[in-house]
């Protein structure tokens, strides 16, 4: 028998998960000129692309848009999509075995990281991935309930995904109609009341995860304003001297704009401090980033 990887012998792969990682696999051995393939990408859900679709922000279009080049992939003639099939129930491991020369697991892992603090279990309190598959059209999610009758929320992080959750639950619902945010999503937040969001770090602007352009987007909302306390922008010593010795110019871009942030007037209904009947970010010891995105929405 031929070695696989021949015309007439094409090296047979499966791969399990056909999110970005399985796109990829898969682009790259169709790029191999010296073997042979055929690729049959399943997938338990009935669409394809993974967190692009279920993860990425609907108001993120340009990023969403890299689903041209999986689409490029998906088009090949060596290379065929299954949705709806769930490895484990559907099929096993043996049976692939027989079927294929290789299999490759590109399943991710959806799982939170939890924070284990009292409350965490309260209803009100929920991982941000719920939210953003909710909002996303994730049908695993679509069915969850959000209360969105309360003035205030809270979101634990600084990372890109916690400033998603803060923008959406920002966004105007005219914005937000001229996204691919799933319609049911769409019908909750217009009723929303919320009109302050808190995000909350362990630690200070040196440490903060999310991006610049992150950033950026979260001070240009059309409805609302970003309002940072001066003292939640100023640098301990250690974060000084560790910005310093790093020379990482994006982390000092961010801690710059956040600054800047920090000494701005608002540019919407508020002035550049909260009213005084406004509730105080939550602090404690190690507690030294806090970022207020205020609602510039009328009751």
């Amino acid at each position: 028998m031929t070695q696989p990887g021949t015309e007439t012998n094409p090296l047979r792969v499966a791969i399990i998960g056909a999110g970005p990682s399985g796109f990829y696999v898969a682009e790259h051995l169709l790029q191999q000129s010296d073997c042979a393939v055929e690729i049959d990408l399943f997938d338990r859900l009935p669409t394809p692309y993974g967190l692009v679709r279920g993860g990425v922000a609907p108001d993120h279009q340009k990023i969403k848009s890299v689903t041209r080049v999986y689409e490029k992939t998906a088009s090949d003639s060596r290379v065929r999509f299954y949705g709806n099939v769930e490895f484990g129930s559907h099929f096993t491991v043996e049976e692939f075995r027989t079927l294929y020369h290789q299999i490759v697991y590109t399943t991710g892992a959806q799982t939170d990281r939890r924070l284990n603090i009292p409350g965490e279990d309260l209803i009100g309190s929920h991982p941000a991935t719920e939210f953003v598959a909710w909002y996303n059209g994730h049908p695993d999610f679509r069915d969850l309930q959000f209360d969105f009758s309360h003035e205030c929320a809270a979101v634990v992080g600084v990372g890109n995904v916690a400033v998603d959750v803060a923008r959406i639950l920002c966004r105007t619902p005219e914005e937000l109609a001229k996204t691919d945010i799933a319609d049911y999503a769409l019908d909750a937040l217009r009723q929303s009341r919320i009109k302050e969001v808190y995000m909350l770090g362990r630690r200070g602007p040196t440490q903060a995860a999310f991006t610049n352009p992150e950033l950026k987007e979260l001070g240009e909302l059309v409805g609302a304003d970003l309002w940072i306390p001066p003292e939640e922008a100023a640098l301990d010593e250690l974060s000084r001297a560790a910005l310093e010795a790093s020379q990482d110019r994006s982390t000092a871009r961010k801690v710059e704009m956040i600054q800047a942030y920090a000494g701005r007037a608002s540019a919407g209904t508020w002035a550049s401090s909260p009213p005084g009947s406004a509730p105080s970010p939550p602090r404690t010891a190690t507690s030294s980033g806090a970022w207020v995105t205020r609602r510039a929405r009328s009751t």
